[in-house]
């Protein structure tokens, strides 16, 4: 193996020096501060002893369940805590029903008729119905499968302070009650689980009735009677902030969304709507490094999960190759770069020639040409011969395969992250896109997505969704920023309150946010023969080893739902990341 001993890099503003026997250490506002390496020989004997099948179990079981012998580790010394990714996170909800998800596919179908589905006439879901679809989350809680952890701060009248999700639950549970009696613009709140609990501190009763005026405020908005709707949001402004607890914030971004919504509706422009909003193009947002992408990477674990499972997809595919070559949809930061220049650097077989990069993008140059010099500083530190090439093009319309530079000699790979779902209301551009990949012909394309449905035509559908993810968002980062108040409200306002407007409140061509869930890309990819490839042993093992180097990773959940994985946040799914090739066996096993 390649020794690497004290050698000097830069990346993205973050320096320091590698040494192969210490690792990675950074300088950080002049503070040197070692970072762990990914695996260590001991911990390679360690996961021996579990490596198989993910299941989520019990709240934040992360374990591995079998006593399969790990084999093909290919990067056995990667440094994982150094990687300062890009926040890439708008994301939601799963839909529990596979019915609705075949249904979403053969609705969507990637067809113009959703695309434009703003100027539709649709029916109109009633309040009892609003969240059938959703009984499984709102099934009777016991005790024992409830998670009620004790807050300080809480006035309790008795019993304990709820969790979001046990909130958002119970909200939903008396809006549909209070229905059924035509009361949901003045809630009493009533706890149809007393048998369980013996009653709700005063913050969960404020908490359960702010998100019941929420609903029922969505609900109005969706029956066009928006002068109730404003009244009811207004109170919902009066007792939410965006510096509260978490539902406090939640219902903060979503009442200002709803708030935006009945200004396109109505033609109007309000403090409230409109004129609070600012449009901000959201994947060019998504480029570049901030503090609060720093903290999310250093703190959050779902981007290293992403990362470092996705790089061991990658090097699955092109274990035997020396010249390697990664065509990039959306390179943004470049930082899952980094991660693979380390594991080609101590690959004892198959001793690197070349990595090249292909980086596509329509605008924002400047961003991915320093990216591409931060990526060739990184590679120099390392002694690896890398090099980037940049596709610019007008509208990915315009790219075809003759603008690669490929060689035949080439392992190929496609890298996509979070960048389809930006597509889905552009179906000829998302066909003639999937048209190029199958003319490059990758061994192996690596898809991180948004695992859930924001994609409905229905508005109190996505709403729901959109609600029931960002709570659980919202709750991730209130546990693993909550040393960091300062970045998690810069990611909050910034970020999400983006991605959760854009799904609230638009329509037609300006909801540039369509998260699909996996099942609706498999149908999609299946148009153009490409299968799913099954993430190696390898893939997850890094998955569920970097949860170990996270104070909250015990909240992380990870699925491994048939060959991909869904990376949860406390059981609801959060992303998914998975692999697919062009018609052969789509069996890997390492």
């Amino acid at each position: 193996m390649e020794m690497f001993h004290s050698d000097h890099f830069e990346f993205l503003g973050v320096s320091g020096k590698y040494d192969s026997t210490e690792g990675f250490q950074f300088e950080d506002h002049g503070r040197e501060e070692k970072r762990n390496c990914l695996i260590t020989n001991n911990d390679e004997r360690e996961a021996s002893k579990g490596i198989g099948s993910f299941y989520p179990g019990t709240l934040g079981s992360n374990q591995v369940h079998d006593s399969t012998a790990e084999k093909g580790v290919i990067y056995s010394k990667l440094h994982q805590e150094q990687q300062l990714k890009d926040l890439t996170g708008f994301a939601c909800f799963n839909d529990p029903h596979e019915e609705e998800i075949t249904k979403l596919a053969d609705d969507v179908a990637f067809a113009n008729s959703e695309f434009n589905d703003a100027n539709k006439e649709r029916p109109y879901a009633g309040s009892l119905q609003i969240l059938k679809n959703y009984r499984r989350r709102f099934r009777k809680l016991s005790v024992e499968k409830m998670d009620l952890p004790s807050y300080q701060g809480c006035t309790l009248i008795t019993g304990h302070k709820l969790s979001t999700d046990a909130i958002l639950k119970l909200a939903a549970q008396n809006f549909i009650q209070s229905s059924s009696k035509g009361t949901t613009e003045s809630f009493e709140l009533s706890h149809p689980y007393a048998s369980s609990f013996g009653g709700l501190c005063v913050e969960d009763t404020k908490d359960v009735k702010l998100v019941q005026h929420l609903l029922a405020s969505a609900e109005l908005v969706a029956k066009k009677q928006f002068e109730r709707a404003g009244k009811l949001l207004l109170r919902c402004d009066k007792l939410s902030s965006d510096q509260g607890n978490t539902i406090e914030r939640l219902v903060y971004y979503f009442s200002g969304a709803l708030h935006e919504r009945i200004d396109r509706e109505t033609g109007t422009v309000t403090p409230e709507g409109l004129g609070k909003m600012q449009s901000i193009d959201i994947l060019d947002m998504m480029s570049g490094l901030t503090s609060a992408k720093i903290s999310m990477q250093k703190s959050v674990p779902f981007g290293q999960v992403c990362q470092f499972a996705g790089t061991q997809g990658v090097l699955d595919h092109v274990a035997d190759a020396t010249k390697i070559h990664i065509v990039d949809l959306e390179i943004r930061t470049g930082m899952h770069y980094t991660i693979l220049m380390q594991a080609l650097a101590t690959r004892s077989q198959n001793p690197l020639e070349y990595l090249k990069v292909t980086a596509i993008g329509t605008k924002s140059k400047a961003k991915i040409e320093e990216t591409g010099r931060q990526l060739a500083s990184f590679a120099q530190a390392l002694k690896l011969k890398f090099s980037i090439n940049i596709i610019m093009v007008a509208d990915i319309m315009d790219l075809n395969e003759n603008l690669f530079e490929i060689n035949a000699d080439e392992a190929v790979a496609v890298w996509v992250e979070y960048y389809f779902m930006f597509m889905i209301r552009r179906q000829d551009m998302l066909e003639s896109l999937m048209n190029v990949v199958k003319a490059i012909n990758p061994r192996v394309m690596i898809v991180t997505e948004v695992e859930g449905n924001h994609n409905s035509p229905v508005f109190v559908t996505r709403f729901i969704e959109a609600l029931f993810f960002y709570g659980a968002f919202f709750d991730s980062l209130e546990d693993c920023l909550k040393h960091d108040p300062k970045n998690r409200m810069i990611v909050e306002s910034v970020y999400l309150s983006q991605a959760i407007r854009n799904i609230v409140a638009t329509e037609g061509e300006e909801r540039t946010i369509r998260q699909v869930a996996v099942n609706v890309w498999k149908a999609f990819f299946a148009r153009f023969g490409m299968v799913q490839v099954e993430l190696s042993m390898s893939s997850m093992y890094q998955a569920n080893l970097v949860l170990k180097n996270f104070e909250c990773g015990s909240s992380c959940t990870l699925n491994k739902d048939g060959k991909g994985l869904i990376i949860g946040w406390k059981g609801t799914p959060i992303h998914s990341l998975s692999a697919w090739k062009f018609g052969c066996d789509s069996t890997l096993i390492f």
